[in-house]
């Protein structure tokens, strides 16, 4: 979005911030919330001390949730929960590997493979970063930076049944590469610059699924499997079967700073602003 080059970057001038938390302090007719609610909300321009917000983009949360944990919840973990169900069919006792493992969107997708009963497969770059993901729930850890052929490390593990890819260009094909006959990849985003250049006929041959996934697209596309999503993982957090893990707070003042956090992929988790 700051490049202008996301698929729905609004006009400018627009405040930025796509998901948040807070107290609602007051509502229209016809809303199922009162002021005082403490919600998650998913919609543009929650980078406000205050805004005004649809109900139907505005969902509870746990009494036992911190504002903080709950602002960077829905789109990291409504993208893995969404993608690993609803696409993937991601069954317990299949082969998950995911990259970019401890960013934002990758270690949910770890926490939440694990959580369906999957054997899952982190690789990210760095001890810090597998210590993570291992404490999400990885059963086993690929250093990227250390592994010259990550499609063969992957294929001595016994090769993937899901690859969940929020990275794209090279780490992307060659996860691809180690996928089983009638494994499903999940086209998760391009953190890594471009989009990997999948060869077609080894899709064909093996028949696996290429799933594009947009989190955001499920508003139009799908919208009650996308409240449903939402509805389960927050009840998993209350019930105690995931743990969010808050990624670096940083005050609005130094939002610019969260930002470059954020683009220079140093983040362990979500970069999550406080107002």
């Amino acid at each position: 979005m700051v490049k202008g080059t996301y698929q729905e970057t609004p006009p400018l001038p627009f405040v930025p911030g796509l998901e948040g938390a807070g107290e609602v302090v007051a509502v229209g007719p016809n809303t199922p919330f009162s002021a005082g609610d403490r919600v998650a909300v998913w919609a543009q321009g929650t980078m406000a001390e205050f805004g005004t917000f649809p109900a139907g983009r505005c969902i509870r949360i746990p009494d036992s949730m911190s504002y903080a944990d709950a602002a960077g919840f829905q789109i990291a973990y409504g993208t893995s929960h969404l993608a690993l169900t609803a696409r993937a069919d991601l069954r317990a006792g299949e082969v998950l590997v995911v990259l970019g493992a401890a960013g934002g969107v990758g270690l949910t997708a770890v926490e939440i493979g694990a959580a369906l009963g999957a054997r899952v497969i982190a690789v990210a770059r760095g001890a810090d970063k597998l210590a993570a993901a291992k404490a999400a729930g990885a059963s086993d850890l690929i250093d990227s930076d250390t592994t010259p052929d990550l499609k063969a490390a992957l294929r001595a593990l016994g090769g993937a049944d899901v690859v969940y890819d929020p990275v794209g260009d090279a780490p992307g094909l060659a996860a691809f590469g180690a996928l089983r006959t009638g494994g499903r990849y999940l086209v998760i985003g391009f953190a890594g610059g471009k989009p990997p250049e999948l060869p077609l006929n080894h899709a064909l041959v093996k028949n696996i699924a290429i799933h594009g996934f947009y989190w955001g697209g499920y508003g139009k596309l799908a919208p009650e499997l996308l409240r449903d999503s939402m509805t389960q993982l927050f009840a998993m957090v209350a019930e105690g079967r995931l743990t969010p893990r808050q990624g670096p707070l940083t005050p609005l003042s130094d939002l610019a700073q969260a930002y470059e956090l954020l683009e220079s992929r140093r983040s362990i988790g979500k970069v999550v602003v406080s107002i």
